[in-house]
């Protein structure tokens, strides 16, 4: 491990993993300094990166089995650690403050962060792997409430960290992906599934397969989007009072497979379904049989979307991301609530930007956050302008060939 007075030393001399991540090493290295100026312990020091995370494909599939196109992303939360002999891990993290976690009194916090890292460390113990306590100083460039996952990016860093810093037992991504989703269960009450998690650990573009939902398929897939830019983008709302609106979307799903005696619509065929037309408009809503709709349709769309860009055919994968964001926004109904209509203007707007080219659908869980769009590079540049001035956000976001990993 360097001292801290080398570590911008050894990154600059190109000897370590950086260049796979950054496109702009300098850039990079003064983000690192900048952080080095909150560093306040001798000796040496580790320097780790846990990337955000962007969904491709799949809205909405992963919570019935279903099938997903995801990648690690550029933007990534980067932290300076060293382990500690006084069991308790104490996080600074630029623009949100201090944690302090006393692994020897497990209810003395209260804020989300400080839930998560309990969870994670019970997630270790539960398998047998060792924690104990750190001090680090964390930043981040992955915008919170953006769809981006953060918090999968902070939880892959405590999982980095730990396993790194304590016997050298990093977990491999699906078990960092398990203890993220057990801590945000059971630790942060938030219902969630283990996509965001995975799809950081993983790094690059994946094809996820949640059929069996505990040990899911993944397979790597190829992302040159060949002259297209893909941003995130929009007003980055609140998600608060919107848990129902999230809740009811499963909820609906399940009650459309349950007519067939099915947990998930993974197991109802498209056939299958339509042919029961009159069965389902009897026994469930129809805006539970218009998201049992789109989720069948998302479903072939996520095989066909991976399909063409590993034949590199771009075209085809913009028509199906168009026909996704379409779908989305028909059937799933995960763009509009109640009066909150920000995801819809901004859909529209970049419709008018895009001129008939590209491709856009909405991103992630919807109802609030932001929109994707695949964007000509020719109108990238005039296409981020209107959209931060308009809503506030827009980012360009690459896919990233490694996930959470130690730099140095």
């Amino acid at each position: 491990m360097p001292e801290l007075n080398e570590l911008c030393e050894i990154l600059r001399a190109g000897d370590t993993i950086m260049p796979e991540l950054y496109a702009d090493i300098p850039s990079a290295i003064q983000r690192v300094e900048s952080l080095m100026t909150l560093w306040e312990h001798p000796g040496e020091v580790r320097l780790y990166s846990s990337p955000g995370r962007t969904e491709i494909g799949g809205n909405h599939t992963d919570h019935n089995n279903g099938l997903v196109l995801a990648g690690a992303i550029h933007l990534d939360t980067i932290a300076l650690a060293r382990k500690n002999d006084d069991h308790i891990i104490r996080i600074r993290s630029v623009g949100f403050g201090a944690n302090h976690v006393n692994l020897r009194n497990p209810d003395d916090g209260g804020n989300a962060a400080n839930k998560l890292i309990y969870g994670i460390c019970e997630g270790f113990q539960k398998r047998g792997l060792p924690v104990g306590g750190f001090d680090a100083v964390t930043c981040s460039d992955v915008p919170p409430g953006s769809g981006l996952s953060s918090s999968a990016a902070f939880e892959n860093l405590i999982c980095l960290i730990l396993g790194d810093l304590y016997g050298d037992a990093v977990p491999e991504p699906a078990e960092m992906a398990k203890i993220g989703r057990f801590a945000e269960n059971e630790f942060w009450q938030k219902p969630s599934g283990m996509m965001d998690q995975l799809s950081s650990a993983l790094g690059g573009l994946s094809l996820i397969d949640f059929r069996d939902s505990e040990q899911p398929h993944t397979e790597p897939v190829s992302c040159d989007f060949k002259g297209y830019t893909l941003f995130i983008s929009g007003p980055i709302g609140s998600h608060a009072g919107l848990g129902e609106d999230y809740a009811a979307i499963p909820r609906e799903m399940k009650a459309a497979a349950s007519v067939f005696g099915k947990k998930t619509l993974r197991d109802v065929s498209p056939a299958l379904f339509l042919s029961k037309m009159p069965v389902l408009r009897e026994k469930i809503s129809g805006r539970a049989v218009l998201r049992a709709y789109h989720y069948l349709t998302e479903n072939e769309r996520v095989k066909s979307e991976a399909a063409a860009l590993k034949r590199g055919d771009i075209q085809t994968f913009l028509d199906l991301i168009d026909a996704s964001g379409q779908s989305s926004f028909m059937y799933l109904q995960n763009v509009v609530s109640g009066v909150r209509q920000d995801l819809g203007v901004a859909l529209a707007y970049s419709e008018s930007l895009l001129k008939g080219r590209g491709a856009q659908r909405v991103h992630g869980g919807g109802f609030a956050g932001t929109i994707q769009a695949f964007v000509p590079d020719d109108l990238a540049s005039a296409y981020q302008a209107a959209m931060e001035t308009a809503f506030g956000c827009c980012v360009a976001a690459r896919i990233r060939g490694q996930g959470a990993v130690r730099i140095c």
